[in-house]
């Protein structure tokens, strides 16, 4: 079992098999999830006091706060499918 890791910024991060879903922060759902993952102690934060620009949700209902673009940190995860490819 290959595990790919996922620079998800300033050096932070994250095992690629482990997640379900980056999104944006702007949404009321997306902060409530916010608010509850930090109730419950399983949220993240690898934004080093930058604003938030991703939120990273894991299968172990972990949440994970990026300082980077949902995008590029979606780029980041096809870039390393396509290098498992070769």
């Amino acid at each position: 079992m290959d595990i790919k890791l996922i620079n998800i910024g300033f050096g932070n991060i994250v095992a690629a098999n482990r997640v379900v879903a980056i999104v944006s922060p702007e949404s009321a759902p997306i902060k409530r999830i916010i608010s509850d993952a930090r109730e419950r102690g399983q949220l993240i934060d690898a934004t080093y006091g930058r604003r938030t620009r991703a939120v990273i949700v894991t299968d172990s209902s972990h949440v994970i706060l990026s300082a980077i673009q949902p995008e590029t940190v979606a780029n980041r995860f096809i870039v390393s499918k396509e290098s498992l490819a070769e």
